[in-house]
């Protein structure tokens, strides 16, 4: 019988990025304090997440950006290109495509410097890792740089099965626990990432792993982040999409989980990736930017509810999750019957 690993695409790590680029940097919306601010947004170009380079999970494809050859002057070298762009911005989001307290991936210098060089002109600071890496000493190292901080935590799903078999994270949901206690602990404040609709469900039991994950994780996590699975490069799910055996949520569900969990407690938001394109979250493409931007609006604090939005496609979202509840398969019926 083959394995999950089986059917994963060979990972691969691209040489083609200079060390002293990175990513990508742009100014987004974002709440803070109640408040609508912008956030400068920078993901470095790394030596790539270690749990990428030995098995990875299905959905990401971020390790093909990344280069071997980074090193930690590097990417004091990029973080200083990126602040070029600071034009008031009062948050500041980090992205490594792995995990920011990796030693591996970031040095434990580079990221004092990083932080130190954010901590003069930033507010609040948010950067996201593995629960593996974090620990009270290297918490209270960071708070020490910059008091305002906000770890986030890419959970996925609360369900263990879900954890190993769809989405193959390499944790499961205790562990969560424990970094998520640890991160409360510190006074840091948590966000934590879910994603809606993994390989191989259904999208009914996509929204209901969402919302239960959600409901599991309500009394610790000061923000939620809702993230549609968006396809990637070079992974398991490119090749089920490719294959008509997957498909990117729809919006409808999107926002069917966020109305559900936005009386949870926590802060409930969602940034679809490649939302309204056919790799991403999306309905029928004619409704698709407004429903976004409702998201948007939601997500930021400025419109409580997003149940008013109409589109006559929600009728065919409705049909969908009765077919795909009595044929058990997650297929994606579009690309077959139109």
């Amino acid at each position: 019988m083959k394995k999950l690993e089986d059917y994963i695409p060979e990972r691969w790590i691209s040489d083609k990025g200079s060390v002293n680029e990175y990513i990508s940097c742009w100014t987004e919306k974002d709440a803070l304090d109640r408040e609508v601010v912008d956030a400068l947004v920078v993901i470095l170009r790394t030596s790539g997440c270690s749990w990428a380079r030995e098995k990875g999970c299905t959905m990401c494809g971020y390790l093909s950006d990344c280069n071997p050859n980074v090193k930690g002057k590097d990417l004091v070298a990029q973080m200083r290109k990126a602040l070029e762009k600071h034009q008031g911005q009062r948050i500041l989001k980090i992205f490594t495509s792995g995990s920011f307290l990796d030693e591996r991936e970031v040095p434990v210098d580079v990221r004092r410097e990083i932080l130190s060089m954010a901590s003069e002109i930033f507010d609040q600071v948010i950067f996201e890792t593995r629960p593996e890496y974090v620990s009270d000493e290297s918490l209270q190292d960071c708070l020490s740089h910059i008091p305002n901080l906000q770890v986030a935590l890419g959970l996925e799903s609360a369900n263990n099965v879900l954890l190993r078999d769809s989405i193959n994270k390499g944790f499961q949901f205790e562990d969560y626990q424990t970094a998520a206690n640890t991160v409360k602990e510190s006074g840091a404040t948590l966000k934590t990432y879910l994603l809606i609709k993994p390989p191989f469900l259904t999208e009914n039991e996509a929204i209901t792993d969402s919302i239960d994950s959600a409901r599991m994780i309500q009394g610790i996590s000061d923000v939620i982040s809702f993230n549609p699975v968006n396809v990637q490069k070079g992974t398991l799910v490119e090749r089920l999409w490719r294959r008509g055996e997957y498909r990117p949520p729809w919006l409808w569900s999107v926002v069917k989980v966020l109305e559900e969990s936005k009386d949870f407690g926590p802060r409930v938001v969602s940034v679809p990736s490649g939302g309204g394109k056919r790799g991403g979250a999306h309905n029928c493409f004619d409704c698709d930017g407004d429903i976004l931007s409702s998201i948007e609006k939601f997500s930021l604090g400025l419109r409580g509810s997003i149940e008013d939005v109409h589109c006559d496609c929600k009728e065919r979202w409705l049909d969908v999750l009765d077919l795909q509840g009595f044929t058990q398969s997650s297929v994606d019926l579009e690309k077959f019957y139109g």
